[in-house]
């Protein structure tokens, strides 16, 4: 498998910040432009505190990038993380041989 710049730690973050449909709903959102916690508050329906914990869990894994302007934070993608993880996978495609399913003969 080729060497990646991403660590086993941020892959495991990552794919752990994909694991939940509403961090997902997040990212969906983010695909199409920036955005603060009160537009995403109103477009998912959650409260501030709640969505909270999901942004910090993207932000953690390195997936969003925030930016404050006055008293609004903004978030947007970072897509370089999605590389790196998409990388991870692909690596698997290209140098990983499919084996056969073993079948258990005693």
């Amino acid at each position: 498998m080729l060497q990646s710049s991403i660590t086993p730690t941020q892959i495991s973050a990552g794919f752990h910040a994909l694991s939940d449909p509403l961090r997902l709903q997040v990212i969906d959102l983010l695909r199409e432009r920036e955005l603060c916690v009160c537009e995403l508050c109103e477009h998912l329906e959650v409260s501030q505190s709640k969505l909270s914990f999901h942004l910090k869990t993207l932000k953690e894994a390195g997936l969003v990038r925030s930016q404050q302007e006055g008293r609004w934070i903004y978030y947007s993608l970072n897509l370089t993380q999605f590389v790196a993880l998409e990388q991870y996978l692909a690596d698997y495609r290209r140098f990983s041989s499919i084996a056969p399913a073993r079948t258990c003969q005693e």
